[in-house]
């Protein structure tokens, strides 16, 4: 079968109408990219935020009819789509392959790999393998944020300990932690679909007996290390949240933050914590605290 796509500029177009009209059309997928390089950062919770300069990309298969089909995008939502949209043939692809093509296993820190559940193995009989394919929750390891919070928990020594991972996004801090020795996590979000994604991901990886999901506001027990890959702003508002969260002696590990952002979060939790080092990886950095005595 052959596919063909639909791309045009959304421009001052309301998002939710374009993706009503392309749905009525027969669109199988729709995208909305960047035609720039505007980082979109610290949305609130339920928002979404697009670019200032945003590409629409929609996919239909060959049983529908291109040109009718922008017709009636033009009488939806403005004649000037006829002129500003483009139609090219995409190829029918394995794209599980083409993905998987892509994406290899990595490594973190000494033993600790990330690898694509239809991915061989890693060839080294120390290696620590937690298995994770994308999906609708943040966290594969590909971006700086996760890699640096991977690095610094397979630098620990995690054995028998209660972990918290607070914004788990996909459970992959939660569940490296628990591959790494650690005896039971929470893993704390705000989105159900996060919530889902950890305890799928955790059975996926045969520790679902020792991780348990909590929604926000979560009742924490206070554990002996606490990890949260976020953003600043929230990683600030949340410092007595996340300080209570943490038993005396407990590790912290905060990312999710920009190099120029390092210092006020630091500042948030100084009066409870000491800095024991702060990494970073291209714009991004992540802080690792010891809570005092």
């Amino acid at each position: 079968m052959m596919f063909y796509e639909i791309e045009f500029p959304l421009a001052a177009l309301n998002s939710g109408e374009v993706e009503a009209a392309l749905l009525e059309i027969g669109a199988s997928s729709i995208t909305f990219t960047d035609r720039g390089d505007e980082p979109v950062l610290e949305p609130k919770p339920g928002e979404i935020r697009l670019w200032n300069d945003t590409l629409v990309r929609a996919l239909f298969d060959d049983s529908h009819d291109a040109a009718r089909g922008i017709g009636h995008l033009a009488s939806r939502l403005g004649p000037h789509i006829t002129a500003a949209a483009s139609v090219r043939a995409v190829k029918t692809q394995d794209w599980e392959r083409v993905w998987l093509a892509d994406w290899k296993p990595m490594r973190f820190g000494r033993r600790l790999w990330v690898c694509p559940t239809a991915a061989d193995p890693p060839q080294d009989p120390d290696a620590v393998v937690v298995r994770l394919d994308p999906g609708l929750a943040f966290g594969t390891g590909t971006h700086p944020t996760t890699a640096l919070c991977l690095q610094l928990l397979e630098s620990l020594p995690l054995s028998g300990r209660s972990v918290i991972d607070y914004g788990c996004g996909s459970g992959i801090l939660g569940i490296a932690a628990l591959k790494l020795g650690a005896a039971h996590v929470i893993g704390v979000d705000l989105d159900p679909q996060a919530l889902l994604a950890t305890r799928e991901n955790a059975i996926r990886n045969g520790v679902s007996s020792r991780l348990e999901t909590q929604g926000v506001p979560a009742a924490l027990r206070p554990a002996q290390c606490v990890v949260a890959n976020i953003l600043a702003g929230p990683l600030i508002e949340l410092a007595p949240v996340l300080t209570a969260a943490c038993e005396a002696r407990g590790d912290l590990i905060l990312s999710g933050l920009l190099k120029t952002q390092a210092y006020a979060v630091k500042a948030a939790y100084t009066s409870a914590f000491d800095i024991v080092q702060v990494v970073g990886r291209d714009d991004w950095s992540c802080i690792h605290a010891r809570r005092a005595s």
